[in-house]
This record gives C-alpha cells, structure tokens and sequence, in this order.
C-alpha cells in the first residue's frame, strides 16, 4: 500500500466570524500568520508530502512565500470546504494513486501538534478505510429547542471531538466526496462522507489544544497554546 502523502489543505475561508479586516488565516499569530504557523508544523512533520493549498479566486492577502514544502500548487477554492477539497482532488487526478494517502488539515488549526501527526501517520500505515486526529469529550452535553431550553442532556460516552487532520486514500475519499455531493448527504468533514458509504474511520487520540481559530478571543488562546508549547519538541516549527 502507497505511503505517499498529499497535503489538501482548504483555505478559501473568509472569516467573518472573525470581524477582522481580512480572513482569519492571515491574522498575526505569534509573529507570523496563521496559516504560516499551519503550514510550518505540516511541513515539519511530512516534509516529503505534496501540497494542495485551496484558496480564494480573489485572494489578495497570500504570498508564496507563506508556503515551506517543494512541492506544492494553488487550488481554487470552493463555497464550501467540501467543494475546496473536491476541486483539490480533481487536481490530482492525473498524478495520485488510488491508495495514495490524503491528510486534509484545516488552516485555521496552528496548534496541532507534532506528536499528534506523528501518531496519525503510524495509524495510517496499511490502514484501508482512514482515520483522523478526535479528542474524547469531556464536558457534558446538553440537546437545546428552537427556543434555547434544554430538552436532554445526553450521554457523553462514546462521543469524540473530530480534529484535523483526517486521513484517507485517495480512492476512497473521491468516491466518498462525490457520493456526498450526488445524494445530498450533509458533509461537515471528510470522515463524515466516508461514513456515508457505511464504513467506519478510524478514531487517533489527540490533544485537546489543537485548537481551530474561529471567533476573535481563540486567536489569543491560540497564541497561549503556542507559547506553552515551546518545548524540546516543538521547537523547530517556528518559521524563519
């Protein structure tokens, strides 16, 4: 089975949730953007691995200087990340193997951690129907009605948080993504096409300060994060 990687990484975002003056993946994150942050901790971890970086038709904010790997193209992105990672892979079409491995990442996830995507690597190797980075939850949960009461509180016990990245084989995520996109089934992440087909992805535990930027105040939790991460083994993903 194929050990090589692509990278699809969707970043044709606005963010206007941010209510910033640009799309959150160019905001300073310690010193630097947070995409330039993103893709240093991708790069140091699977230095070797092809590119696909989806942005904006209209994007004036990128430099491709922003982008550390050798190998590496620009995708136009879609309406929504199902359409940006789709259009990605149509990209490949012509030089990806069926059990090629694709980890899509969200850019908005700088913090993701080095051992985390060492961990998500090992449990990939010969691994058919894929996997992704999902921390146990911890705090209970509670179903609300339209009007915002609680109508149950619901067991905790096998649910997870879904991280990125997520893992799959080429083959198989294009003919889950496509299948989505022909049947109308609702994708919110690439293992929920997969799980469409009635397969079942793997679940690799990861640390719960893989954080993704959405509103304003997770952009300084997320340079919190960073700094307490300064250790031995994240040292080198600081960009030049």
């Amino acid at each position: 089975m194929s050990e090589r990687i692509w990278l699809i990484v969707p970043a044709a975002g606005r963010g206007r949730r941010m209510g910033a003056e640009r799309p959150k993946q160019y905001l300073t994150l310690a010193g630097a953007s947070v995409m330039v942050r993103t893709l240093a901790r991708l790069h140091r971890a699977f230095p070797e691995a092809r590119l696909c970086l989806c942005l904006d038709a209209e994007d004036a904010w990128f430099s491709p200087t922003m982008v550390p790997f050798a190998d590496w193209r620009r995708v136009e992105g879609g309406a929504e990340r199902a359409d940006s990672v789709v259009n990605a892979l149509d990209a490949l079409a012509e030089e990806a193997a069926n059990d090629d491995l694709v980890l899509v990442h969200d850019v908005a996830r700088p913090c993701v951690h080095p051992t985390d995507l060492a961990g998500l690597r090992e449990a990939l190797v010969g691994e058919s129907v894929g996997a992704l980075l999902a921390a146990p939850v911890a705090d209970t949960m509670k179903r609300a009605d339209a009007a915002g009461r609680i109508v149950a509180t619901e067991p905790r016990d096998g649910l997870w948080h879904a991280l990125t990245p997520q893992g799959f084989r080429y083959g198989l995520l294009c003919r889950a993504l496509h299948h989505a996109r022909a049947t109308g089934v609702a994708v919110t992440d690439e293992a929920s096409a997969v799980e469409a087909l009635g397969l079942a992805p793997r679940l690799v535990a990861g640390r719960r300060d893989n954080l993704k930027i959405t509103h304003p105040e997770d952009l300084a939790l997320a340079a919190q994060i960073l700094a307490a991460q300064q250790a031995p083994a994240c040292s080198g993903d600081t960009p030049a």
